[in-house]
């Protein structure tokens, strides 16, 4: 591959994504490239609201592949992101197999020969007929491959993190019962963390690293626009301004990308022509989630505006 046509397969992934909905710089498009052609997961770092998961369903998209997520928390283990025993099949295995042990033990000469013939079913007992696939697994098994997303990575615990070396080194995983499983075709890896914790060397080590900021502010009226189309460029040009300015006040939560399109979206549906002050205050609440905040920046919210509107002149 030519370095020429390596950047025009990004730009074309970066169309692609724009074709979904999901507007993203070279830098992303980038890292999914490179994700996908050297086959290694990708971890995606970056505050809360930024697009990190929204990336995950947007490539599922442009690839055909499914989606898969696992939902990471504290205290989850194997058995709620790997596998789990069908136990009322295997239950209702014994059952028929104690129905028809006289049947299935006749001709057979001695201790061992019964033994043997029982160790047989035993095998079955614990087969692929009575595993319970949980996420991890299904990717894994999933015969197209699937897009894998590990979302919030950071809210698990060490040991699960320590688990998830095998998969992410060799896409593969051991079941004790069944022994090493690996994928049937590859699958594409997304871990996501908002930085509540430090993730450690070892699960970096076997990833590629993208860190997702909040946009720029062109960027940022490229995705208004984007999820918004109805939304007039003046106004759209005022609201990325004012959201841009109120980023860089003191806030327990700074407003995300979905939270200015939320906004966006209210200002359509109240017909908006521009921002005021007054229209600010009645709808702040879509973008700020603290009362707190919403109070603190009362004083701020004309120096903002005036601010946004000077962005159109």
């Amino acid at each position: 591959m030519t370095a020429s046509s390596a950047t025009a397969d990004i730009a074309a992934l970066e169309g692609q994504f724009a074709a979904e909905g999901y507007i993203c710089n070279a830098s992303i498009a980038t890292a999914i490239f490179l994700a996908q052609k050297l086959s290694k997961p990708l971890l995606i770092e970056g505050p809360p609201g930024v697009g990190k998961t929204e990336l995950a369903k947007a490539t599922a998209a442009i690839t055909g592949k499914p989606l898969i997520r696992l939902q990471c928390y504290e205290g989850l283990d194997e058995a709620k992101a790997l596998y789990e025993w069908k136990y009322g099949k295997q239950l209702l295995y014994t059952q028929v197999l104690k129905e028809k042990l006289g049947d299935l033990l006749e001709g057979a000469k001695g201790l061992k020969a019964s033994l043997a013939r029982l160790h047989e079913f035993d095998d079955t007992f614990f087969s692929e007929e009575f595993l319970e696939p949980r996420p991890l697994l299904k990717a894994l098994w999933e015969p197209n491959g699937a897009v894998l997303l590990i979302d919030e990575i950071d809210k698990s615990d060490d040991e699960f993190e320590a688990f998830l070396l095998e998969l992410l080194s060799d896409y593969q995983i051991s079941i004790p019962e069944l022994g090493t499983v690996k994928a049937r075709s590859t699958p594409v890896v997304f871990l996501t963390s908002n930085n509540t914790r430090e993730i450690g060397d070892a699960l970096k080590r076997r990833c590629l690293h993208l860190y997702i900021p909040f946009p720029e502010p062109a960027l940022e009226r490229r995705i208004i626009a984007s999820r918004v189309p109805e939304l007039e460029a003046g106004l759209r040009t005022q609201l990325v301004a004012f959201v841009q300015g109120l980023r860089k006040l003191e806030l327990k939560k700074i407003p995300a990308i979905s939270e200015t399109i939320d906004w966006a979206r209210t200002l359509v549906l109240l017909h908006a022509q521009e921002i005021d002050p007054e229209l600010v205050r009645r709808t702040l609440n879509v973008l700020l989630k603290f009362q707190d905040d919403i109070d603190n920046i009362d004083n701020e919210i004309p120096t903002l505006v005036a601010k946004a509107k000077a962005e159109v002149r």
